[in-house]
């Protein structure tokens, strides 16, 4: 883990965003709806594209509440806050300061990101790419858009570091070869250890100075 790195590839909620304690909110109500006799079945669909929720939960009898769970999502999500995470901009700066590439790469689809860029006008200036569902055929758990975001940045697997919340995205970072920082916004720090190569509960964490300092200068 010597080498210099070049690109630092995040994903959104529960990374950039702490969206997680709304979305908890949303998908608690909704599990009561549908799933009330499976307790912390929020919790554990935690990660998961829609999609995905619906392939697994949503089938047979209840196939026909996708597109009525989809509406009620929608509505929330354009009333949605989306405050950084702690100590987010301040660390998107140092990394500028070193000429590091960045991106977000999402799940999430461009109807989604107009909700954000209405709240956060200028965050295209923040990254030179930002990747999202419509740019990639397979989300995460696959690493195809995280290998995506390094074509696009002509930079190597190598020169990468993933910045993920999930199991599912940090599971992409890991299969596409590159090193993966876990954010403990979403999931506890002692679950997300063995999975990554750094651990940190927020922006402002000790170990933060840690991560910059794998990062070259290349301005």
């Amino acid at each position: 883990m010597n080498q210099r790195k070049k690109a630092a590839l995040f994903d959104l909620d529960g990374v950039v965003f702490d969206t997680e304690p709304q979305y908890t909110i949303f998908w608690e109500t909704e599990c009561r709806r549908y799933f009330p006799e499976q307790e912390g079945l929020a919790h554990a669909i935690k990660g998961s594209t829609l999609g995905q929720i619906f392939e697994k939960y949503f089938t047979g009898s209840l196939e026909d509440e996708r597109g009525a769970l989809t509406e009620r999502l929608n509505a929330f999500e354009r009333n949605m806050e989306f405050p950084f995470v702690p100590g987010f901009v301040d660390f998107l700066s140092q990394l500028s300061s070193k000429g590091v590439l960045k991106a977000i790469v999402t799940s999430s689809n461009q109807a989604k990101m107009a909700n954000v860029y209405h709240c956060h006008p200028h965050l295209k200036n923040l990254f030179d790419i930002i990747l999202t569902a419509e740019d990639f055929t397979r989300s995460k758990p696959f690493p195809d858009c995280y290998l995506t975001a390094a074509e696009r940045l002509s930079v190597s697997k190598q020169e990468c570091v993933v910045f993920e919340d999930s199991f599912n995205g940090i599971r992409s970072g890991r299969d596409a070869g590159m090193t993966v920082v876990g954010l403990a916004t979403t999931n506890d720090i002692q679950a997300l250890q063995p999975l990554c190569d750094y651990v940190i509960s927020d922006y402002h964490d000790a170990k933060v100075q840690k991560i910059i300092d794998i990062f070259g200068t290349f301005q």
